[in-house]
């Protein structure tokens, strides 16, 4: 534990968090800018005397869930949080989920790619943001409701789920999710998403349960597929992956070879868009 290094973090994060900040009431006799010390350990719900020791560097080491009610009171992010329980010797607690906020940038980004179906994934697959062209390809995200705006449900929780071979194209897309769903409970191990998610497809998909059980654990990657889309016909695509990794979220790109067939139907999709196209839900992400 660093105690000296410990106190000084705490003193000037509790420096920077306003009392509207937490809703507490800001008066007219503040002698310095921030929280007063009584008011970070009520927040925290621990004695003043202990808080008061922490920021003196003459505590004892502060426990994990103390550690943790600190990091809420002071409105830590997750890379002060990490820094907070490196310094008191503890190893940091592991997140409480995937984060559901999408950088701005990138969803600048899906805006200027109007010929390129793009979409942001979070590390259970659900689907957080998306562009015109990836609703007239896949679905009309808008219009569902976000617990089904999840490919590897369209994907698993159909009946033609169960008539995929190892030979067939899409079971490697379904031993590669697996594998990525895998990697991401390992990292959110208390996310009730995710726990919920795993349970939906283990009970009602013969196809998941197969390739859960080979254990794999893999980051999702870049591959081409095949789609075959209702209104402009079969695609063989590219999907290429790009890493959020401050979010932990991805970003899917599909795009084509340009002069091909596939590449002719991806701009009459951008021309047909999604004013005659039904929710194309069984379509693999």
């Amino acid at each position: 534990m660093e105690k000296a290094e410990l106190a000084q973090f705490l003193r000037v994060r509790r420096a920077r968090i306003s009392p509207g900040d937490v809703g507490l009431p800001s008066g007219s006799r503040r002698r310095t800018p921030g929280l007063r010390r009584e008011e970070v350990a009520r927040l925290a719900d621990m004695s003043v005397d202990y808080y008061v020791r922490l920021e003196q560097a003459r505590g004892p080491n502060p426990s994990r869930q103390i550690l943790g009610a600190l990091a809420r009171a002071l409105r830590l992010s997750d890379d002060e949080r990490t820094h907070l329980f490196h310094l008191a010797g503890e190893p940091p607690a592991p997140p409480q989920g995937p984060p559901q906020d999408v950088p701005p940038g990138i969803v600048h980004l899906l805006e200027r790619l109007d010929d390129t179906p793009a979409y942001v994934l979070d590390a259970a697959y659900n689907v957080l943001a998306w562009n015109a062209m990836a609703s007239a390809l896949l679905a009309d995200f808008s219009a569902l409701p976000p617990r089904d705006r999840n490919p590897l449900r369209w994907f698993f929780l159909v009946a033609e789920s169960a008539q995929i071979t190892e030979e067939d194209e899409y079971f490697q897309f379904a031993r590669a999710s697996a594998a990525d769903l895998r990697a991401a409970r390992g990292r959110y191990p208390n996310d009730p998403g995710i726990k919920a998610l795993l349970e939906e497809l283990l009970e009602g998909s013969e196809l998941f349960r197969r390739v859960w059980a080979e254990h794999d654990v893999e980051i999702r990657r870049s591959n081409t597929k095949t789609m075959v889309h209702p209104v402009v016909g079969p695609m063989e695509l590219h999907c290429d992956v790009l890493v959020v990794p401050e979010r932990d979220q991805k970003v899917i790109l599909y795009t084509a070879t340009p002069g091909t067939d596939s590449h002719e139907a991806l701009k009459l999709l951008r021309v047909i868009g999604t004013q005659k196209l039904a929710t194309a839900q069984s379509q693999l992400p």
